[in-house]
């Protein structure tokens, strides 16, 4: 059985398409959940179970059992996805993807052409678009890392940098997570460490390569969420700003914020670094919790996630580091100190000018 031949479209020109066309990702559902173009529909060919058994035929009998075996499982559906798909089409486009661009594509592709739909399949499918966001990713560009130790409002100050018209991307934002053993409280599921990638690329792509970018350092991992080896690595050479803020001056609003949360809750994240802390340091921080004393539970803490903060920044090239000493944790007084030491930044170099 073969299908009429339909319009293929290079990645590029798909993405530049997606952005007013709807795109119907036709994979199964676990795959589409372990990752997908951001804001792609999902309208699968075949359910988990359906794909397998296809899966299995193909094996062992050839394309064409496999074939017959899928119009046999999808054949009493079909008039379901098309009206999906016209649907999700509601100007009358739409653009079509599978894993490869192989047969699933084609025949849904096929079947959205005879409702009338313009189609057009992604060349290469869903692989070709993750070839193409890990090589984007791999990419370096202007970057300005800002690091500090915990508490001291680096997102905050971020958002304060994109109000005022920098480019900006939040990998925490993106990650569903804030980086510590507490970072999951109050926050939706992760992604998984593929899809991270997507949703990172989608705002990635964004950037003008003329301006400086601006991400917080972070450790590979984001809780269950790595990055790519390239992305990482670049973050590590970039040059580097570090708040350095005193405890006294970041507990306040660590103690506003994780105050807010269940004790049992804390104490789950506290005993996954019950080890790291010591066991007579994870003894003290949760009896200081069951009892409400959450500056004496967050000074302890900090002291050992400011020791880890500070090996990992000595690993970075020094030359590309500049240490800004504050006395406040005002937003906005942080923002201007941070921008102007960006300032000193020699592009040609990547080193921080001396003044």
């Amino acid at each position: 059985m073969t299908f009429p031949v339909l319009k293929k479209t290079l990645i590029a020109e798909f993405l530049r398409m997606a952005e007013t066309i709807p795109i119907a990702d036709v994979r199964s559902p676990s795959e589409f959940a372990a990752g997908h173009i951001p804001g792609a529909f999902n309208v699968p060919l075949f359910n988990d179970k359906e794909r397998e058994a296809v899966g299995i035929k193909y094996k062992k009998e050839g394309r064409n059992k496999a074939i017959l075996t899928g119009l046999e499982l999808t054949g009493p559906l079909m008039h379901e996805k098309l009206r999906e798909a016209l649907k999700i089409a509601s100007e009358g486009r739409i653009l079509v993807h599978c894993w490869r661009g192989g047969i699933r594509s084609e025949a849904m592709a096929w079947l959205f052409s005879l409702g009338g739909l313009d189609t057009e399949v992604l060349d290469g499918g869903y692989k070709s678009y993750r070839h193409h966001v890990l090589g984007s990713l791999s990419k370096k560009r202007k970057t300005i890392i800002l690091g500090g130790m915990t508490g001291s409002s680096k997102t905050h100050i971020l958002r304060s940098i994109r109000s005022l018209g920098q480019q900006v991307i939040d990998l925490e934002d993106i990650s569903n997570h804030k980086g510590s053993a507490f970072g999951a409280l109050g926050q939706l599921p992760q992604p998984s460490t593929e899809h991270f990638a997507n949703l990172l690329f989608d705002q990635w792509k964004k950037i003008d390569d003329n301006l400086p970018l601006w991400l917080e350092d972070e450790s590979r991992n984001i809780g269950t969420v790595f990055m790519t080896d390239e992305f990482y690595l670049n973050m590590q050479t970039a040059p580097t700003i570090v708040l350095v803020m005193d405890i006294d001056t970041r507990l306040p609003r660590l103690i506003e914020e994780y105050s807010a949360f269940p004790p049992e809750l804390l104490i789950e994240s506290i005993n996954r670094i019950s080890k790291r802390l010591g066991g007579d340091n994870a003894r003290d921080v949760i009896s200081a919790v069951e009892k409400g004393d959450f500056a004496k539970a967050i000074g302890i803490t900090l002291k050992y996630y400011d020791k880890t903060y500070m090996f990992s920044i000595g690993r970075k090239p020094q030359d590309k580091i500049i240490y800004i000493k504050t006395d406040t944790d005002d937003i906005e007084s942080n923002t201007l100190r941070v921008i102007e030491a960006a300032g000193k930044i020699d592009w040609r170099t990547g080193l921080f000018t001396v003044s």
